[in-house]
C-alpha cells in the first residue's frame, strides 16, 4: 500500500509530524531533486524523502555535507528542476557560502531551503537565529507554526521560488519540527521536466562586472516579496484594541494558548506573521492604525521587534514597542511566559499558578552511550595510554558524549569537522600531545580538508577516526562510507582507509576497537611516533548493526559471585546494562547487555555466556 504522503488525494486528513507535512508539501510542490545533510530537529525530513524514494518521482541523496547539498541542489534548480535542500541551523553556516551567491544568480527552476533551527539547544551546540541569514542574503522567509502550515508553506515557498526566480527560505524551529497535528492534502502537481541549463554568463557567472547588476536584480525581487507579502494568507489581522500583539513562528501557537487561557483575547488586536521576511510594511502600518502599545512575541532575536522600531520611527507614529524587554532573547517559550508578557503590557494583574516542585530525591539521568558502543572502548583504552596529560579535541557526534567521566575524552569542541584543525593548531601552539576524534560520517562532512592541512603542514597529532558504518546520532543515515544502509548495500563505498592514505598520511592502523589488546598496541605504537598518525577505531554500532545487517548478540555478560565491588568496573566502563542488585552486588541487565565484551576484558570475575542460558 503506497504511504499517503505520496499517493494521498485531496481532501484527506492525516496525522502528521511537521517533517512529514513538509514532505508532502514539496511532494505536492512536485519536488523533483531532494539533497540534505542530515541533523536534528530536520532529521525525518530527508529520511521520509530517502524511505519513500523508491515509490516516488524525485531524485534523492544524502549529501557529504550542507555545502555540497546546498550546491547539488542549486544544481538541479540552475537547471530548471524543482529542488528542496534541508538541514539543521547550524547547517547553514556550511551552506552559507554558495546560499550568498545564489540569491544573486537567482535560479530558474525553484529553490527551497529548510532551516531547522533549535531554540534551546535540544541537540545543538547553541541555538542561532537563521532569520539572520534571511536578511543578509535577501531571500523571502516562511515560519510555519503548524503542521497543516508546514505542508502549505512548503508547496507556497516553491512557488514562490519559482515565481522570483530566487531561493526562499523555509525556517522551522524545533517543536514545528516534531509536534504532531491534522494535515488536509491538496492534489500533488507534477512538474514538467527540467529545461535544461540556458547558458547566460551575466546572469549565472558572478564575476565583478555581472555581480553588480545582479545585486540590483535581487532588491528588485526583495521589493515584489514585499509587495506578495502584504497580501500573502499566512499573515493575517485578528482583534480589536489600543494594545496590539505581533507574533511569528510558532510564538503564534503560544500567543494563541495564552490568550485562550488567560481570558484576555478580547483585549488585544493580533497580527500574525507566517510570511515574515520581507516585512510587508503598509499591512504592519496599518494594524499599528488607533494603538498605543505593540507586543513582539518572536523566539530569540529581535528581529521582527527592531524592524517594527525603524518603521516607528520612521514614520512619526507614537506606539511604545515592546519585545525582548518583557521576554527572553534565548531559549524556548512557553504559554505562560507570553501570558505574563502580555499581563505587563496590559497592566493586568500577574497570573497565579500552581507551583509543582520537582521530586526530591530522583536519580539524575546524564546522557551516556549506548550499552555496546565501540566508541566507549575506544576512549577508555586512549585515555588509559595517553592519561590525562593528553588534550582531547572532540567533534559532533555520538562520540561527544565521551566529554562526562569516567571517558572524559572531550576537552574542546568547535563545531563538525574541527578535532583535527583545531586540534592541530592547539598542538602546534603549545606543544600539548593532542589526540583529536572524530566519526566516520563527521570524517566524510569537513574532517578530509583538516586532515590534508595537518599533513601538509607537518602538523603534529594522532587522529582517531571512530567508524562505526554509519551516521548514528541522527538516525543511522548513509554516507559515502557505509558498507550497507536500511535499503541495502552501498555499491560505490569510499574506503577511509584509502583516503587517508590519499591524503598523505603513511601512519595509519584499523583495528576494532571491542578487541582491547589488539587496540592497546596500536595506540601505544602510535604514541611512540610524531607526525600525523591516523588510527581508524572499526566497528558497527550496535543499534545499526541489527537494523541493517541482521546483527543480534549472541552472549551476554554475567558477573560470577567472587566479583568485588572494589574493582570499580561498572565505575569505569559506565556501561548502561550494568547496575546493582538488591544486595548492592554488580550485575548486568540482560536485556541491554549488546555483547561486546568490554567489561569481561576489565575483570576476571566478569564471563560471557551464551544468550539465554542461566
Amino acid at each position: 500500500m503506497s504511504n499517503p504522503l505520496i499517493a494521498g488525494k485531496a481532501g484527506e486528513t492525516h496525522l502528521l509530524l511537521g517533517n512529514e507535512a513538509i514532505v508532502r508539501g514539496a511532494v505536492e510542490a512536485g519536488v523533483q531533486f531532494v539533497s540534505c545533510y542530515p541533523g536534528t530537529p530536520s532529521s525525518e525530513v530527508p529520511d521520509t524523502f530517502f524511505r519513500l524514494s523508491p515509490e516516488a518521482d524525485y531524485y534523492f541523496e544524502y549529501s557529504t555535507n550542507e555545502k555540497v547539498a546546498l550546491e547539488a541542489s542549486a544544481g538541479a534548480a540552475l537547471g530548471g528542476a524543482r529542488a528542496l535542500c534541508t538541514m539543521k541551523h547550524v547547517g547553514v553556516n556550511v551552506a552559507a557560502d554558495p546560499l550568498m551567491t545564489l540569491s544573486y544568480t537567482g535560479v530558474p527552476g525553484a529553490l527551497v531551503l529548510l532551516s531547522a533551527d533549535d531554540p534551546g539547544c535540544h541537540s545543538s551546540q547553541n541555538e542561532q537565529d537563521n532569520r539572520y541569514f534571511a536578511r543578509l542574503g535577501g531571500l523571502p522567509v516562511f515560519e510555519p507554526a503548524s503542521a497543516q502550515e508546514c505542508k502549505d508553506m512548503t508547496r507556497t515557498a516553491m512557488a514562490l521560488s519559482d515565481e522570483l526566480d530566487g531561493p526562499v527560505l523555509l525556517r522551522t524551529t524545533t517543536r514545528v519540527n516534531h509536534l504532531r497535528g491534522p494535515v488536509t492534502l491538496a492534489d500533488a502537481e507534477k512538474a514538467p521536466a527540467p529545461a535544461g541549463f540556458q547558458k547566460d554568463p551575466s546572469k549565472y557567472v558572478p564575476i565583478p562586472a555581472f555581480a553588480r547588476p545582479m545585486h540590483l536584480r535581487l532588491l528588485e525581487r526583495m521589493q515584489r516579496a514585499m509587495e506578495l507579502a502584504e497580501t500573502s494568507e499566512y499573515n493575517t489581522v485578528t482583534g480589536s484594541g489600543t494594545v496590539g500583539v505581533v507574533a511569528s513562528g510558532i510564538s503564534r501557537a503560544y500567543l494563541s494558548d495564552a490568550l485562550t487561557l488567560s481570558g484576555l483575547g478580547d483585549k488585544v488586536k493580533v497580527l500574525e506573521l507566517g510570511f515574515t521576511y520581507p516585512l510587508p510594511e503598509q499591512l504592519v502600518l496599518s494594524f499599528m492604525k488607533g494603538l498605543t502599545k505593540v507586543l513582539v512575541v518572536e523566539e530569540l532575536e529581535p528581529l521582527l521587534e527592531n524592524d517594527l522600531r525603524v518603521l516607528v520611527q520612521t514614520t512619526g507614529l507614537d506606539i511604545e514597542i515592546f519585545g525582548k524587554n518583557t521576554l527572553p532573547r534565548y531559549g524556548e517559550f512557553t504559554v505562560g511566559m507570553v501570558e505574563d508578557a502580555l499581563r505587563s503590557v496590559l497592566g493586568e494583574a500577574p497570573a497565579v499558578r500552581p507551583v509543582n516542585p520537582p521530586e526530591e530525591g530522583l536519580p539524575m539521568r546524564p546522557p551516556n552511550l549506548c550499552a555496546g558502543c565501540p566508541h566507549r572502548a575506544s576512549y577508555l583504552t586512549t585515555r588509559k595510554v595517553f592519561g590525562d596529560e593528553a588534550i582531547y579535541s572532540s567533534d559532533i557526534g555520538c562520540y561527544t558524549l565521551g566529554i562526562l567521566p569516567p571517558l572524559k575524552s572531550a576537552d574542546l569542541l568547535v563545531c563538525m569537522g574541527s578535532s583535527i584543525s583545531a586540534g592541530s593548531g592547539l598542538s602546534k601552539a603549545t606543544g600539548q600531545t593532542v589526540v583529536a576524534f572524530l566519526g566516520d560520517s563527521t570524517f566524510f562532512h569537513s574532517g578530509m580538508t583538516g586532515l590534508a592541512n595537518a599533513v601538509y603542514n607537518q602538523h603534529d597529532i594522532l587522529v582517531v577516526i571512530l567508524d562505526n558504518k554509519t551516521t548514528a546520532m541522527t538516525g543511522h543515515q548513509p554516507h559515502p562510507g557505509v558498507e550497507k544502509s536500511i535499503m541495502g548495500d552501498n555499491e560505490s563505498r569510499v574506503i577511509i582507509e584509502d583516503v587517508v592514505r590519499g591524503l598523505g598520511v603513511t601512519e595509519i592502523r584499523k583495528v576494532n576497537p571491542l578487541n582491547q589488546k589488539k587496540f592497546t598496541a596500536a595506540v601505544e605504537e602510535l604514541k611512540a611516533k610524531s607526525g600525523v598518525r591516523v588510527l581508524i577505531a572499526e566497528e558497527p554500532c550496535p543499534l545499526f548493526a541489527r537494523r541493517a545487517y541482521g546483527k543480534k548478540p549472541q552472549v551476554t555478560a554475567y558477573v560470577t559471585p567472587e566479583y568485588d565491588m572494589s574493582e570499580g568496573v561498572m565505575e569505569r566502563v559506565a556501561c548502561p546494562a550494568f547496575y546493582q542488585d538488591d544486595d548492592c552486588r554488580l550485575a548486568v541487565n540482560e536485556l541491554l547487555c549488546a555483547g561486546c565484551m568490554l567489561c569481561v576484558q576489565q575483570s576476571d570475575n566478569i564471563k560471557s555466556k551464551k544468550k539465554g542460558d542461566k
